[in-house]
């Protein structure tokens, strides 16, 4: 579950809220009966959106909702890098490091992420405002660079709009997801270069 050096302190119980209980219940109906098991990742992120990591305590509710041996659901924690064993920031900072983000200025994102923040990876602010990790693919390839900041991705970013977005973000605002140039999803730079002018309703051959 943690390292040795790892000084994390667990709570001694977790509770998860009525509205996220009732939540919980509801993914579980999804399953058929003696399948409840397969409801484990979901209600992992529940908890972890509830208490902003995923706390022991956390995953001992989760497997006896489930009828589990615990085990089994800290092998599924432990597994998945998305879920956060430790506290993390209110805003969690995740910057994408695979090729696309990489060849398109992922070292600039971190390096003005530390720099900004005064932290370096896996490491939170003073404050706990902000925390810092770099992560795998987040998908957004045609868009690189890509930060997550908790659920929301922001996209197409350069080191000023990097810095704009935490200068926000500790204001207290939240600037619109998504492209930061105001590219329209995964379009090319500059607009379509191609299918500009679709007709309104498809020609039929006898048209």
């Amino acid at each position: 579950m943690s390292s040795s050096n790892d000084n994390t302190v667990q709570p001694a119980s977790f509770a998860f809220t009525p509205e996220n209980r009732a939540e919980c219940d509801r993914i579980i109906a999804k399953y058929p009966k003696g399948r409840q098991a397969s409801a484990v990742l979901p209600l992992l992120y529940v908890a972890q959106r509830q208490e902003g990591w995923v706390p022991r305590a956390a995953m001992d509710v989760i497997a006896e909702i489930l009828d589990m041996a615990p085990i089994r659901v800290y092998e599924v924690a432990t597994f998945y890098t998305m879920f956060n064993l430790k506290p993390v920031g209110k805003y969690h900072i995740q910057v994408c490091r695979t090729t696309p983000c990489w060849l398109r200025g992922a070292d600039q994102m971190s390096e003005t992420c530390k720099k900004k923040l005064g932290i370096g990876l896996k490491e939170t602010t003073k404050d706990g405002l902000f925390s810092l990790v770099e992560v795998e693919c987040l998908g957004a390839c045609a868009n690189a660079p890509v930060v997550q900041v908790n659920d929301d991705f922001y996209e197409d970013l350069d080191p000023k709009k990097l810095e704009w977005l935490l200068d926000e973000l500790a204001a207290g605002r939240k600037p619109q997801y998504g492209s930061q140039t105001g590219r329209q999803g995964s379009a090319p730079e500059g607009g379509p270069t191609t299918l500009k002018d679709i007709p309104a309703k498809p020609v039929s051959p006898a048209e």
